[in-house]
């Protein structure tokens, strides 16, 4: 009988994780439909304790986009406390920041999101924007240099670039960027 109890103990714990997973992925599925009322309904059917840092992200961003920032964070934190090498949670949480002008905490997490993904472009350009704010030009040169390394087709990396070389007194290569960027913009 304990044999069999315990048998049926690991067959629900499986199967649980199995719909979770399940749960899971039509969650994302939803979300990228933007049906985000399912998304919803769906993360909150999985017990707090077995969802991916990926499902927290998602509420994450659901709360954001319904203007409950500080929950967001929290999701957010939930997420990195589920997986401290999931980049995205930093990214997300260092957007929100920024947008609140906290440009100290939002450069902190960029920091985490680049030490765990070099290749996001993107990173790279909202850490030069925060160090803009912070008055540090010349940190916000090299990351939207980095940027426009990673990705060398988004004008407003070469906009921002042109600005810090301009802001820098370095005009001739504040042009070069300002004239790619009105090239990237006719295109």
């Amino acid at each position: 009988m304990k044999r069999f109890a315990l048998l049926l103990v690991l067959f629900l714990g499986v199967n649980c994780c199995f719909a979770n997973e399940e749960l899971s992925k039509q969650a994302t599925a939803f979300y990228s439909d933007n049906n985000h009322h399912k998304t919803m309904d769906l993360l909150l059917q999985i017990n707090e304790n077995e969802r991916t840092a990926q499902d927290w992200l998602l509420l994450g961003n659901l709360l954001d986009e319904k203007g409950e920032k500080d929950n967001a964070i929290f999701m957010y934190q939930k997420a990195i406390n589920t997986d401290k090498k999931y980049y995205k949670a930093y990214y997300n949480l260092a957007n929100l920041y920024l947008a609140d002008e906290r440009y100290n905490m939002a450069v902190e997490n960029y920091k985490k999101a680049i030490s765990l993904n070099k290749e996001n472009s993107y990173v790279f350009y909202n850490l030069g924007c925060a160090y803009l704010k912070l008055g540090e030009v010349k940190k916000a040169r090299s990351a939207f240099q980095q940027a426009v390394t990673l990705k060398n087709d988004v004008a407003e990396f070469h906009y921002n670039l042109a600005y810090a070389y301009k802001s820098l007194g370095k005009t001739k290569l504040a042009q070069i960027y300002l004239d790619n960027y009105n090239k990237l913009n006719q295109g």
